[in-house]
């Protein structure tokens, strides 16, 4: 290891930035107005975003040399490591092009310089989370990152379905967090210590029953914000009520923490991985198939994709079985790969129907609802517009060459590795998913090709050019990696390397 302050500035700075953000909006929205207070408070937010990839990028090359970044003072510790650091590229990357996006999307919104705060807060507490060292520091990161959610998806108050929607995300999310504080409480009753890598350390098999019970609620507690299934229930009105940009964090972002704080709490049970393989492997299965046949129903496009997501959620889980019940550390390369690949696809679909929905509702003053049907023929009117939505669908759905084939292709390979009966059926279902995906993805491609442009199309606004920065970048993304997917070992191998040594060291 490794000692350094970096760690610490990495995420102070987003806190920080809210809260200049927050004073500097409201001072301007009350001297000069709201567009003005909304227009700086966004390009605040972005410089803010960068300053904090500054000590990433330090702190990333000690990383990357195979040790672990360490701060500690006090009782306080925390450190970076690969799974650190692909979660920090993640929410940072991801969270730079939803600022920009907003820039445009919210300027006409009062209050937006609490949306920005919020968003800042959002990503110090997923960063947070990213590099707690102990159990009770993770949960209040998590909490953090819970609250500032709630706000956001609830952003616009006046409307009764957004209400609704923050209510039920907020009631679920705090039912899983008192399942989290009950196992940090038997943990720490049974060792007298919330230190992760010391109840790792001591740890060995055969796991106590009563820390079985503690991984239970783990599994409930973070398993609400990783939408696993059953406890995915909240998710598809959060996403489709939430501001466009918040839909495409809590889709990209926002669960997949869950996860990672998922795999923290199981990773220092190794003795019981065998387990934890096998339930993984089981939900993944669930979530793939009954995210699939949700999305199959749908006919609002922000709820489709948050379908979606419960699916993709389930390629992930089922990378992660096969290194917890099988060892092969190609499961979570392929896993962390997707990971990567499903928080840029997924949040460049938001974002792309995102720019829709504002093109077409909202720049008329009107947040309604996207349906399917509006989006007939719009690449008639909204060419590239469309054309980055369907980069993103067909690479949701794993279309070769793009990045999505990529990381669902070394998550398969991986089953197959295991040279086990059920773990090979299982890459056959979840290779038939991937195909089932598809009968929701392409019927949405070939209706905004083929069809007549519709009423909304034909009476929709100019796209404006700075929210269709962030659609190019993410499209070039997917598609540079659906080529060249070596270019990202750099950061899912060390984060596959550290899961292994925790699950198997």
């Amino acid at each position: 290891m490794e000692a350094t302050t970096g760690v610490i500035w990495l995420i102070v700075t987003p806190f920080a930035t809210a809260f200049i953000v927050y004073l500097i909006g409201r001072i301007l929205a009350r001297r000069s107005g709201a567009k003005l207070a909304n227009r700086i408070s966004a390009w605040l937010a972005a410089l803010g975003l960068l300053i904090s990839a500054y000590p990433l990028y330090l702190e990333d090359q000690i990383v990357l040399s195979n040790k672990v970044v360490l701060f500690k003072q006090g009782g306080i510790i925390f450190y970076l490591d690969g799974i650190s650091v692909l979660l920090a590229v993640v929410v940072l990357l991801l969270g730079l092009l939803v600022v920009i996006f907003s820039a445009r999307y919210m300027s006409s919104e009062v209050g937006a310089e609490k949306y920005y705060a919020l968003l800042l807060a959002m990503i110090g507490g997923i960063l947070g989370l990213g590099c707690s060292a102990d159990l009770f520091t993770l949960w209040v990161w998590f909490e953090v990152m819970a609250i500032t959610s709630y706000m956001l998806v609830a952003f616009y108050r006046n409307q009764p379905a957004s209400l609704e929607a923050g209510f039920k995300y907020l009631v679920q999310s705090a039912a899983g967090s008192v399942f989290v504080l009950i196992g940090i409480f038997i943990v720490f009753a049974w060792n007298g210590t919330l230190d992760m890598m010391r109840i790792r350390y001591f740890l060995q098999p055969p796991l106590p029953p009563i820390l079985l019970v503690a991984g239970g609620c783990f599994l409930i507690g973070f398993g609400v914000k990783a939408a696993l299934v059953p406890l995915h229930t909240w998710l598809p009105d959060a996403h489709s009520q939430a501001p466009s940009g918040i839909s495409a964090m809590l889709s990209g972002i926002v669960i997949e923490a869950g996860l990672i704080a998922l795999l923290r709490v199981t990773s220092i049970m190794g003795a019981a991985s065998e387990l934890w393989g096998n339930l993984m492997l089981g939900v993944g299965a669930l979530n793939m198939l009954l995210g699939n046949l949700m999305a199959l129903r749908q006919t609002q496009v922000k709820r489709l994709l948050a379908y979606s997501s419960i699916g993709h959620m389930g390629y992930m889980m089922f990378g992660l079985g096969v290194i917890y019940r099988f060892g092969i550390l190609n499961g979570a390369g392929g896993a962390f790969f997707h990971l990567f690949n499903h928080a840029m696809m997924k949040g460049l679909a938001f974002l792309a129907a995102g720019v829709l929905l504002y093109v077409l509702y909202i720049a008329k003053g009107d947040h309604g609802t996207l349906t399917l049907d509006d989006l007939n023929g719009a690449s008639k009117r909204y060419p590239l517009t469309v054309f980055t939505l369907s980069v993103a669908l067909l690479g949701l759905g794993g279309l070769p060459p793009l990045a999505g084939f990529m990381s669902k292709w070394q998550i398969f390979v991986a089953g197959f590795q295991t040279q086990d009966t059920v773990a090979m059926l299982l890459v056959v279902f979840a290779a038939l998913n991937s195909v089932l995906s598809l009968g929701y993805y392409a019927p949405l491609v070939n209706r905004m090709y083929r069809l007549q442009p519709s009423v909304a199309v034909e009476n929709g606004a100019a796209v404006p050019k700075t929210m269709v920065v962030p659609l190019v970048v993410l499209t070039l993304l997917i598609v540079v990696l659906g080529f060249y997917p070596s270019l990202l070992n750099w950061l899912t191998e060390p984060a596959a390397g550290i899961l292994f040594l925790f699950i198997r060291g």
